[in-house]
């Protein structure tokens, strides 16, 4: 998962990458830790820069600039890459950053799953470990948790070990919610209620002075597609993620939106239909056009419950169930997608999941159908697009969120719900 462009890619960007780049630097005393944050946003955001592409898009001047990528290199949080020549003058010699320049935990806690990866200053996955159950125990769950933050502090070689920043953890805001559907104990489900997840890793002996960070789990993944992904050239978008329930996060002038909750984008309960004083209230969207819905398909019919995860859920004898959970789910994200278009105007909108990457091709291409249904009369009808992170978004939102809090220039970009 490279978070880095080449130089053409960028030259031909660059009035466009610097209209999207904020803050600017200032040329103002007293401004050197800011500038510097500025500089390491401006590679971060755009991949390894010339040290006069960098001074245009942070508006900083070629001296400053130059003193700054000094103190960085010094630091070791940049590299200078081989000269590009070929072209009229002095050769260019790009900027990108130290892959060991720092490094974070991200910690993923979902209903059917635990991910820990630890993740390097680019943003690339060095390590991983993973756990599946049915549903999380507590108790068990965080000494799951402790024992893989130790063994991936391990895994760092002595000499970068302190450069690790912190821990980030995605989980659901709700992790006990939903029991009746999922078929799980009432006292299982209650225990999750009264748990401050956050403090509860803050204390694990494994985590020692590090720094926890907590952002709803389809948040965090929004974050990854915000920051390694097409979030990079939309300003604003709904992002959805598929999982155990789906959810999502909302992305608008290129800030992801936490709401006064921290739960804003949560696609998965919003309703399919017209309320009625006589009946039911309607059903939500996670009932329709979440995972847990195929896999009850697949269980069902005796196969394999997993098989969303490959390539199985296009053939024979899946695929009729899978037909079946891609009719009734576009449907319902069509609606949603429907609505939100309208009360926000988007520019596009982002689809992903924890699924195998044909299962959401064909997730995008009945989507695009059931859109076709609806009137877009007054209305602008969003670009749908597929993700590109996939299953370790969560997990991999959740290591941003220290790599940012210590080397971004403005910890509101998306961290306003973790303070």
């Amino acid at each position: 998962m490279p978070m880095t462009k080449s130089a053409p890619f960028v030259s031909a960007l660059a009035d466009h990458a610097a209209q999207r780049l904020r803050p600017r630097g200032s040329n103002q005393v007293g401004m050197g830790q800011f500038n510097e944050r500025v500089v390491l946003q401006a590679i971060r955001l755009h991949g390894a820069l010339p040290q006069a592409e960098i001074a245009r898009l942070t508006h900083l001047t070629a001296q400053t600039v130059s003193l700054i990528l000094a103190r960085l290199e010094t630091e070791g949080l940049v590299l200078r890459l081989a000269p590009i020549r070929g072209k009229v003058g002095q050769p260019s010699v790009p900027i990108a950053l130290n892959p060991d320049g720092a490094f974070s935990i991200g910690v993923k806690i979902g209903r059917q799953s635990l991910d820990s990866l630890l993740v390097d200053f680019t943003g690339k996955v060095r390590e991983r470990l993973s756990l599946h159950y049915p549903f999380p125990d507590p108790d068990s769950l965080f000494g799951e948790i402790d024992g893989q933050i130790r063994q991936l502090r391990k895994s760092l070689k002595p000499a970068v070990r302190e450069r690790l920043n912190g821990i980030g953890v995605a989980a659901p805001l709700s992790l006990g919610g939903w029991r009746q559907l999922l078929g799980i104990e009432p006292e299982l489900a209650r225990q999750w209620q009264d748990i401050d997840i956050r403090q509860r890793i803050s204390s694990l002996r494994a985590v020692a002075d590090m720094r926890v960070e907590f952002v709803k789990d389809t948040a965090a993944a929004c974050v990854a597609e915000l920051v390694a992904g097409r979030g990079r050239s939309i300003r604003s978008f709904l992002y959805i993620f598929v999982d155990t329930f789906i959810g999502g996060g909302l992305v608008l002038d290129s800030q992801l939106r936490s709401g006064v909750t921290g739960n804003a984008g949560a696609v998965g309960s919003l309703p399919l239909g017209l309320s009625n004083s006589r009946r039911r209230a309607p059903s939500q969207l996670l009932s329709t056009a979440s995972l847990w819905n195929l896999e009850t398909l697949y269980v069902g019919a005796g196969l394999d419950a997993q098989a969303w995860a490959d390539e199985r859920a296009l053939q024979p004898p899946w695929l009729v169930h899978t037909r079946a959970w891609l009719q009734e789910a576009s449907g319902g994200m069509a609606l949603a997608v429907n609505s939100a278009a309208c009360l926000l105007d988007l520019e596009g909108v982002i689809i992903d999941g924890s699924f195998g990457r044909s299962l959401l091709d064909a997730l995008l291409v009945d989507l695009a159908a059931a859109l076709d249904q609806y009137s877009w009369e007054g209305v602008s009808r969003p670009e749908v697009m597929p993700g590109t992170i996939g299953s370790d978004a969560r997990a991999i939102g959740g290591a941003l969120l220290p790599l940012y809090a210590n080397y971004a220039p403005d910890r509101d970009l998306f961290l306003k719900m973790a303070q």
